[in-house]
């Protein structure tokens, strides 16, 4: 599979209620940091540590305006996910092989 450390951060921070969710209140784009706090009702420390995980896995981007910060979806880090889970399907007309001494064969 290509690049296994890129997989890993993806995955991981889409293994997440609360970062999915964040995701789907991004898709219409960009959020101030208070809206995603107000909506999800959430604490900011619990919130930063979301936010933080999502932007590192680079799924999110932020800028600051003020004492505000906004977030928003990086599109490209969403096709990496896709090609990633396309490039884990199995090969077509492969087989799968039974090895001798395993514990099916």
């Amino acid at each position: 599979m290509p690049n296994r450390t890129r997989a890993e951060s993806l995955f991981h921070a889409l293994s997440d209620n609360t970062r999915l969710s964040i995701l789907e209140m991004l898709r219409d784009g960009e959020r101030c940091v208070c809206e995603l706090q107000d909506e999800l009702g959430a604490a900011q420390s619990r919130l930063s540590f979301h936010l933080r995980v999502l932007k590192e896995a680079g799924l999110v981007t932020d800028r600051r305006e003020g004492r505000w910060s906004y977030y928003a979806i990086v599109p490209r880090a969403l096709a990496d996910v896709h090609d990633l889970a396309v490039a884990m399907q199995p090969r077509r007309g492969v087989l799968p092989l039974l090895r001798a001494g395993s514990c099916c064969a």
